[in-house]
């Protein structure tokens, strides 16, 4: 019964905005404050094409979102997980193409680099071996992003940040490290969010950040753990720039997701490798997360 209606409420947060989408979850949650939801801007169905980015003389696919009107605006790079982009033209994946909606109609351009289909690559998940590599392949891909967004005449040039979930939020952490390139001329990323990142690999690194960023991540997270995250950005502390951690309790891995229903579901853990429980969906972190998430690319 609550798994139903974890379902019903994350399916609510997706399609209806406002007022009346507000009330009732406050009704079903028996009081607790989801205010934030009415700040929301209901998910409009703005523009989005097919771009081409140039990595290295390749080609590197890409779909972008605009806000209506000629800008310039603040844009966003956006790393997608180990799922990928792979679909049919002109489907968009719903996950990516929600955050994309959400984040146009705040005003931000958003560019979603497809790093595995544009080198016939589909689903990473169960790969056993990587072919990309998120300290080199992925970085690079969101530099060229980057760049790309910064020849266009309706993006702010010094206002674009770099986003990213799961394999992408690791390779926006390797992104973001220091130094930036001293043969960069061009303005650097202004700030970054990584979410439910893998973080063990930093944290031995003794991993610092040149930019503001915002790590979001569940404590019941069986796929990156929460541990690391917050150990790394302990360590990082005093010699990096502002850095924040948000853990969620009870959430899992793409806690952030509205198309998965809440439920239990056996998932073979990179902690350890033993088969555990664990939820995705989580209500509440989901509602934080997309309030907290454009709240920093607004700074």
């Amino acid at each position: 019964m609550i798994a139903h209606f974890k379902w019903i409420v994350g399916r609510l947060l997706s399609t209806v905005g406002g007022i009346a989408c507000t009330a009732i979850i406050l009704a079903l949650l028996g009081g607790h404050s989801y205010s934030s939801v009415a700040a929301l801007p209901a998910p409009t169905v703005p523009a989005f094409e097919h771009v081409d980015i140039v990595v290295d003389k390749a080609i590197l696919r890409g779909l972008m979102f605009r806000p209506a009107g000629a800008g310039p605006f603040p844009a966003i790079v956006a790393l997608h997980g180990c799922d990928g982009l792979a679909r049919r033209a002109p489907q968009i994946p719903s996950f990516y193409g929600e955050w994309g909606q959400r984040l146009a109609a705040a005003g931000f351009v958003l560019l979603v680099p497809d790093s595995y289909g544009s080198r016939g690559l589909g689903s990473q998940c169960r790969a056993r071996k990587q072919t990309l590599q998120n300290w080199r392949d992925r970085v690079g891909d969101a530099n060229a992003a980057l760049h790309f967004l910064q020849e266009k005449p309706f993006v702010r040039a010094d206002r674009i940040s770099l986003l990213g979930w799961s394999t992408g939020a690791t390779a926006t952490l390797w992104t973001i490290r220091p130094p930036a390139s001293a043969n960069d001329k061009a303005p650097d990323f202004r700030s970054a969010v990584a979410l439910y990142p893998g973080c063990h690999r930093l944290a031995d690194l003794a991993w610092s950040t040149r930019v503001p960023t915002l790590i979001l991540i569940g404590d019941a997270d069986h796929w990156s753990a929460a541990s690391a995250c917050q150990q790394m950005v302990a360590g990082a502390r005093g010699r990096s720039a502002l850095v924040t951690i948000t853990v969620y309790s009870g959430a899992g891995h793409n806690f952030d997701r509205s198309e998965f229903p809440s439920r239990k579901r056996g998932a073979r853990s990179r902690i350890g490798g033993a088969v555990r429980k664990s939820s995705d969906a989580n209500v509440a972190a989901r509602v934080d997360a997309l309030k907290r998430v454009r709240e920093w690319f607004e700074r």
